[in-house]
């Protein structure tokens, strides 16, 4: 005896599929259809349902009483789907990060934004302790120099030496004044310039 199944494909005794002659609203007759081994149709094919309604579903259609065969899934394909499940999220993660990779960050955060800053008051302090060093070598030997030249006017002979060093003062004062210093000591080289250009003046008068 033929079977049918709900897309009317028949199923003969021998297992050949076939649809049977119809006829059409026109009164004209539709050939029988050999339907090739292995073809169904989606209406021939059930609808997915989750574990548990097809378990609500078998125990719904079972016999009180009768033994229940579970169809709930295993353990072990449980755990395969699961696992499927996580390798899924990982490509997927991995694809996430190559396109953030691809795709540059034109921004500039602002703790990248802050640590530019710090970096130049850094090199700004740099520069002014740099700064300040040369000043105090400078105003050191300014002072040397001052100091000979005193010993020198109380009658003190000097070396070879010593009259280099002295006639570097002026040399002095002029890194001082690139560096923009101009404490005291500027002061007192302007003055021992004035004396010295009024002896000079005084000399030449009196010669």
């Amino acid at each position: 005896m033929a079977s049918k199944t709900n897309s009317g494909i028949h199923t003969a005794a021998d297992g050949s599929s076939f649809i049977p002659a119809s006829r059409r609203p026109d009164g004209s007759i539709r050939k029988e259809i050999k339907v090739r081994p292995g073809f169904k149709p989606t209406e021939d094919i059930a609808a997915y349902k989750t574990p548990t309604a097809a378990a609500r579903s078998q125990l719904s259609s079972t016999v009180p009483g009768a033994e229940q065969v579970s169809t709930l899934p295993k353990p072990d394909a449980t755990s395969k789907n699961a696992k499927r499940r996580e390798a899924a999220r990982k490509r997927a993660a991995v694809a996430t990060q190559d396109n953030d990779l691809e795709t540059p960050n034109t921004t500039v955060p602002l703790s990248g934004i802050h640590k530019l800053e710090a970096d130049q008051r850094h090199l700004d302090d740099a520069a002014d302790a740099e700064k300040q060093k040369k000043i105090r070598n400078a105003l050191k030997k300014l002072k040397a120099v001052r100091d000979l030249k005193a010993k020198a006017a109380a009658g003190e002979k000097m070396s070879p030496d010593q009259l280099i060093k002295i006639g570097k003062e002026d040399e002095l004062v002029r890194d001082l004044r690139k560096l923009s210093y101009d404490g005291v000591e500027m002061g007192e080289a302007a003055e021992d310039q004035a004396t010295s250009t009024g002896e000079g003046a005084g000399e030449r008068q009196t010669g």
